[in-house]
């Protein structure tokens, strides 16, 4: 077989760079004669970003069998009508071939034509957020037919890639894992396999049992699964070591490395290098949507609208530039246009993720929860490990008061970011209302642990502590959070700010530690929704004082405020918090 008969550097060897430029540019070519632009064009960018071939090295055309020469007409003839989109016209001319580029393009265009037809009916007839039972009709009939050449061993590695594709179509995951990965055996330098078989994963456990073919193409797909099942950092190790393998110069690699530091919400590190990327790549609308995210959470409005303009210069019928305006409309609070444009970049694929769960977002501005739960549910058919989906479920279920199925959607929503600490906040407030107050302070503590975003999470669990009356743990907590805060350099304009010092002043006070009780009474005075009480606490202190009580030795106070925050230490500065839970997109 032509496909398994080439030789594929093995086991992450990156040695001989020109051979796996070869091999490139010959799976780019194989690629795009049969149809598959997406995998051809992958394949070019990465040679691309490697040294030129000397021409005494380029690789030759493929070899043409005696099949190939008898199809040779008719493949040329179908193709033409392929790249018009004309799918039923293609397979018409092909039916009887034999060789396997041909057979493998009769295959493809009677996928594609069912699944043009089922779009179509979609967006027609249902409009974008019903469910719809609309089936692409081809899927059953091709799975007979694949299933019978592939029982005789008579599918290549592009003809097995779409076997898997039907089954993956049907629900039949396992089956379609199985394929996807003798695929990868058979013809190794094929993206689209790894691809597919990267959205067939769900965790890490999935990852161990499968037998990988031992090929440099296995590291990019590595780096590419991390980064989905949001193992970040052993993405970014496999991303660096590719770049110093020789793929410095590789938009792809470049783009997936923002990607991941967008997924750990390193804000700074993602717009930085984004940027960069549209500098050496100014036409580039893939990946721009999750740029434009990062503009929103940021309200850089100049920005993103500039960077929707160019977009829709570019290609304004693209799914990114319709996510992209969408977001713009969003940041200017015109929640029913942004939606427009989401919906107008489902029609134009109704299987884009980000779209829907964007989408969910706009109708839960609109406080339209119905709609926002469908899309959501959407988001969620097309990829199960989206946990902005089910986050987002978790929230409109908040608004309807059903703590139950709130419960389950952030339950869901934590095992897919298990160290997110907005994921941990939000299920500790779902177990406080369901009056679990045990878990309740797990999941705070366990939210101050991994790196509190909102810096949020010790405040409600000393509010917790305080509704429990267990006085000293919440001013523990109180006292954490306060260093927390000052530690940032500026004090966040939080009412909780005022909270933690009026209920510190209040417990020293019974403690009968003036000092303290007073220097926190002082801090009160700063706040406009304290500043009454400090000034009573102050005065009551001050009464006490004059009639001789003194300090209390007795009573057990182990927690005191740091010195960097006496009283003189009032901060001068505040600023609005960045509320990343509302905006993420």
């Amino acid at each position: 077989m032509a496909a398994a008969a080439m030789v594929v550097a093995g086991g992450g060897d990156f040695s001989d760079l020109r051979e796996i430029k070869k091999q490139l540019l010959n799976v780019a070519e194989r690629s795009r004669e049969r149809g598959l632009q997406h995998s051809g064009k992958w394949a070019a960018e990465l040679a691309f970003a490697l040294e030129p071939l000397p021409l005494n090295e380029l690789p030759p055309p493929p070899e043409l069998t005696e099949e190939d020469a008898r199809d040779l007409d008719a493949y040329t003839l179908a193709k033409s009508y392929f790249d018009l989109k004309e799918y039923d016209r293609a397979a018409y001319f092909l039916q009887g071939c034999k060789s396997q580029k041909a057979y493998f393009l009769y295959m493809y265009s009677r996928y594609l034509s069912g699944e043009k037809k089922k779009d179509d009916e979609t967006v027609d007839s249902l409009g974008p957020l019903e469910k719809g039972q609309v089936k692409n009709e081809a899927l059953r009939e091709l799975r007979v037919e694949l299933s019978k050449k592939h029982k005789a061993q008579e599918l290549d590695g592009f003809g097995l890639y779409l076997y898997g594709v039907v089954l993956r179509k049907l629900d039949l995951v396992k089956e379609a894992i199985d394929v996807f990965v003798e695929a990868a055996h058979v013809l190794p330098l094929h993206w689209g396999a790894w691809l597919e078989l990267c959205n067939l994963i769900t965790d890490k456990e999935m990852l161990k049992f499968l037998s990988l073919p031992d090929t440099w193409m296995k590291e990019f797909f590595l780096a590419h699964i991390y980064t989905e099942l949001q193992l970040i950092e052993e993405a970014l190790q496999k991303y660096q070591s590719l770049i110093d393998a020789g793929f410095s110069k590789s938009t792809y690699i470049i783009s997936q490395i923002a990607v991941a530091y967008h997924n750990i919400r390193d804000i700074d590190k993602a717009l930085s290098i984004f940027s960069e990327l549209r500098k050496q790549d100014p036409y580039r609308i893939e990946n721009m949507d999750t740029f434009s995210n990062l503009l929103y959470v940021r309200s850089m409005k100049p920005e993103l609208s500039y960077l929707a303009h160019n977009l829709c210069e570019i290609d304004k019928y693209r799914v990114e530039t319709c996510c992209v305006i969408g977001n713009y409309y969003s940041l200017r609070s015109q929640h029913e246009k942004a939606a427009l444009y989401f919906q107008r970049a489902l029609k134009l694929n109704p299987r884009y993720l980000g779209a829907w769960t964007l989408m969910g977002h706009e109708y839960m501005e609109m406080k339209n929860t119905s709609a926002a739960i469908q899309a959501y549910r959407h988001a969620i058919e097309v990829n199960k490990r989206d946990y902005r989906a089910w986050y987002g479920l978790g929230q409109t279920y908040e608004i309807l008061k059903m703590p139950f199925y709130c419960l389950y959607y952030y339950r869901r929503a934590h095992q897919l970011r298990p160290n997110d600490s907005r994921m941990l906040v939000a299920l500790g407030e779902c177990y406080e209302k369901l009056n679990q107050l045990v878990e309740a302070k797990k999941c705070y503590w366990r939210a101050y642990a991994v790196g509190d975003v909102e810096k949020m999470a010790l405040v409600k669990l000393a509010k917790l502590h305080e509704q429990l009356n267990e006085s000293e743990q919440a001013a523990q907590c109180y006292i954490k959070y306060i260093q927390d805060i000052y530690s940032c350099g500026e004090v966040v304009e939080h009412l909780e700010v005022s909270t933690a010092f009026r209920y510190l002043a209040q417990y020293y006070f019974k403690c009968k530690l003036w000092d303290e009780a007073s220097a926190c009474a002082q801090k009160c005075c700063a706040f406009n929704d304290t500043r009454e009480e400090g000034k009573a606490l102050l005065r009551q202190i001050l009464q006490l004082r004059n009639q001789g009580e003194t300090s209390s030795t007795d009573v057990p106070a182990p927690f005191f405020l740091p010195a960097s925050l006496s009283a003189n230490n009032t901060p001068t500065r505040r600023v609005s918090p960045l509320n990343l839970s509302s905006v993420t997109p």
